[in-house]
């Protein structure tokens, strides 16, 4: 489980973060919606211990700062972060190292997924945009951690690996995983999220549940965005 309870950020005079609260329970899907600037990425860096904030934010019960939370957080970051002069395969026996977990074949089966087992000993540096997100997303699920935030994870990859993504967030919410996926492709998360947050201005303008309403994702979407509207 995800909890953020009145969590504020501000840079100088403006309110990246404004009193946010929510909560993604296990097994569900959350999406963070919202135009640019709205303070979606401030929010995820706030989740993932890499910015200083006031409120609370617990991972599985875990003060999100503990290392506690952090072996069962997954991060995809919006720009995928690797290593230059590690090699594909080193990067995920880097993660298992960290976590200190044995290799029990899902570095594998997520490269072979991604198709990137035959490019195993190419360097960080030697792989395209693509190849990198997809490495990256391999190496946020390696340690199988119990919440996952994924920031922008479509950008960038193929039709293929943009279809077995959608498989994993099927297959990791069948397990009980908490996912947050925070994205301007709506209709890629249309099919597959329970609660929608979206927000205006740092501020969580809409939150509404699947299901509840006639609205779609994206009419939901663009009635919060355009007009500003709190309901």
């Amino acid at each position: 489980m995800l909890t953020v309870k009145n969590v504020t950020k501000k840079y100088d005079k403006v309110w990246a973060n404004n009193n946010i609260s929510l909560t993604v329970p296990d097994g569900e899907i959350a999406v963070l919606l919202g135009p640019n600037g709205a303070g979606k990425s401030t929010l995820i860096k706030c989740i993932c211990g890499l910015l200083r904030f006031s409120g609370e934010i617990s991972i599985c019960g875990f003060d999100n700062k503990s290392l506690e939370a952090k072996r069962l957080l997954g991060y995809v970051p919006e720009m995928p972060a690797v290593y230059d002069l590690l090699t594909v395969e080193e990067h995920l026996e880097f993660i298992r190292r960290s976590y200190k977990i044995a290799d029990d074949g899902t570095g594998e089966k997520l490269l072979r997924r991604f198709e990137l087992y035959d490019k195993k000993d190419k360097l960080g540096k030697e792989l395209s945009k693509g190849m990198q997100q997809k490495l990256s997303i391999c190496c946020a699920l390696v340690h199988k951690p119990e919440v996952i935030i994924f920031d922008e994870p479509m950008v960038g990859l193929d039709p293929y690996a943009i279809k077995q993504l959608k498989e994993i967030f099927t297959q990791i919410k069948n397990d009980g995983v908490t996912v947050l996926i925070s994205t301007h492709m709506i209709d890629s998360v249309e099919d597959y999220w329970d609660t929608a947050y979206i927000m205006v201005k740092g501020e969580v303008k809409v939150q509404k549940k699947n299901g509840e309403g006639n609205e779609s994702l994206e009419e939901l979407f663009f009635s919060a965005t355009e007009t500003g509207s709190d309901k």
